[in-house]
């Protein structure tokens, strides 16, 4: 009988996967000899750590800029 594994749940999961998949994105930046798979890893790398840092914000609120349409009135 084949167990399944245990899956983190909910926000702590979220965050670990942000950060398993952050490090693996900065070591096949580090092992890389192509100059543009090194410049694709390092740019997803930053993408997953600006979702993690916005995945930390209290409350899950949004900045200004986020939220202002543009529009006055």
């Amino acid at each position: 009988m084949a167990t399944k594994s245990q899956q983190p749940k909910g926000r702590n999961g979220t965050l670990s996967s942000l950060n398993v998949a952050i490090e693996a994105l900065n070591l096949a930046k580090e092992a890389s000899s192509i100059t543009p798979a090194k410049a694709v890893f390092g740019s997803v790398s930053i993408l997953l750590t600006m979702i993690r840092v916005r995945f930390l914000l209290p409350g899950n609120e949004m900045f200004q800029a986020d939220t202002y349409s543009g529009l006055d009135g």
